[in-house]
């Protein structure tokens, strides 16, 4: 049964090649996209760039605010996914 099955499901295999190919670039995709460590970067150098005087207080807060969002939007993905 089990060579049967394998030559009969023979033509599709092509097909469940590039859907396997295709989950593995989707996944490799989220996990760059929710890693967190960019973000902890970017709030550092966001840091300095307020404490050397290249930006002004506004301009940090909006910018804080947005990299703490993504900070929250990542540690929720990661809840759900565990």
């Amino acid at each position: 049964m089990g060579l049967l099955t394998h030559l009969l499901t023979l033509p599709v295999a092509p097909i469940r090649a590039v859907t396997w190919v295709a989950q593995c670039v989707v996944d490799q995709a989220e996990l760059e996209y929710y890693d967190p460590a960019p973000v902890w970067r970017r709030l550092g150098d966001l840091e300095q760039e307020l404490l050397r005087g290249e930006i002004d207080q506004e301009t940090f807060d909006l910018q804080e605010d947005e990299l703490l969002d993504r900070l929250a939007e990542i540690a929720e993905y990661r809840n759900q996914r565990s």
